[in-house]
């Protein structure tokens, strides 16, 4: 089952080299301005030469450093009632700038610190419409904060986990489909920076979604980040972690099949509709094994929720891809560009396979029917 678990002489020489001389402008000032432009239209890069402003009310690349005074008026001086959670930089709070700008701000004690604010430049210039965007940073008063852009629809984990009306939301396969590859496009683009951002701490709850449930990775590059102010305090990271990849324990650092394996965590967290970190079973690679088998032969693996929305095919596939990004070693894991392509490949032969039959199968085909081809 692991192995289940992949580009086009006189005047006429005076015109020619005019013309010449032309196509060499055009060129000279297309390539300007590429330069200085955004890659596509997913991601975009900043100047990497952008000086660092470190003094007080200056800011550096895209990011800004934000005042205290103006952190504190749109949080009402931080009242309880702008908390609106704890993750593992700290408490997190929502703001209303002075411009109408809603955000999230994200603080924890620590004395103010230049790897802080470089780590800060050097995150903040990564933009991608699958990662939240990091708006700026402040050390001030005995803390440090980032300011990040704001999604009022919440986690994936509010979404699947959340019994209360605000979250409330059913989603079909092909919506947990596409936030997976929303999720996977947002590691890949991290993974693909140089040097390589690894994320370290991915889990389903750093999965937000937009107002049109697109897919965006939360806290990229924070444990980093936290290691650079570690006399901070204790984290918000707890000692369990089902996210955790288990070979971390042996090679001692995070690295980018960690990152992979945490993925396909949320890939069964997807399929499931149950929470990792409640499951006992989720401390070893073979413990997993046992688990998934289990489920399958119990035909209790995929989420009840799910039923009439997805075909057997398709969701044997996807939980194949799954066990793939948790195989062992590490070094058998696909890489999340391929993880990409191959959530892009399944979404496409949904879509085709229901707009055809119809919405679904009209049963829960479960359990050792996904694996029988």
């Amino acid at each position: 089952m692991a192995s289940s678990f992949a580009a086009i002489a006189g005047g006429i020489g005076g015109v020619v080299v005019v013309f010449l001389g032309v196509i060499f402008f055009v060129c000279f000032r297309s390539f300007r301005g590429r330069k200085y432009s955004n890659r596509n239209s997913d991601s975009a890069s900043s100047d990497p030469s952008a000086v660092v402003e470190l003094k007080r009310g200056g800011s550096f690349g895209p990011s800004r450093l934000f005042r205290m005074e103006e952190l504190e008026k749109s949080t009402k001086h931080f009242d309880e009632n702008s908390l609106i959670g704890c993750g593992s930089f700290g408490l997190v709070f929502k703001g209303l700038l002075c411009d109408g700008t809603v955000v999230a701000i994200k603080r924890r004690l620590g004395t103010p610190k230049q790897e802080f604010t470089e780590e800060v430049a050097r995150l903040s210039r990564i933009q991608h419409r699958n990662l939240v965007s990091l708006l700026g940073y402040c050390q001030d008063s005995g803390y440090s904060m980032l300011v990040f852009e704001y999604l009022p629809n919440g986690s994936m984990h509010n979404h699947l986990y959340d019994t209360g009306k605000e979250f409330a939301t059913k989603l079909e396969f092909k919506q947990r489909l596409s936030i997976a590859i929303g999720a996977a496009k947002g590691l890949s683009h991290l993974h693909s920076q140089h040097p390589s951002i690894i994320h370290g701490n991915f889990k389903t709850a750093n999965v937000l979604v937009d107002e049109d449930f697109i897919a965006k990775v939360a806290d990229a590059g924070i444990l980093k980040l936290l290691e650079k102010i570690d006399d901070a305090g204790p984290s918000g990271l707890s000692s369990f972690n089902a996210f955790k990849d288990p070979e971390i324990s042996q090679i001692g650092i995070h690295c980018e099949t960690s990152d992979v394996y945490s993925f396909g965590v949320f890939l069964l967290e997807l399929v499931t509709g149950r929470d990792a970190s409640h499951i006992d079973e989720f401390g070893s690679n073979q413990s997993v094994l046992d688990w998934v088998e289990k489920q399958l032969s119990s035909e209790q693996l995929v989420d009840h929720r799910l039923l009439g929305s997805f075909t057997a095919e398709v969701m044997r596939d996807f939980v194949k891809i799954a066990l793939r990004c948790m195989s062992f070693p590490g070094r058998y894991r696909p890489t999340m560009e391929t993880v990409v392509l191959d959530l892009e490949k399944i979404l496409e032969r949904e879509m085709m396979h229901t707009t055809v039959m119809g919405e679904g199968t009209s049963t829960v085909t479960l359990g050792s029917q996904l694996f029988t081809n």
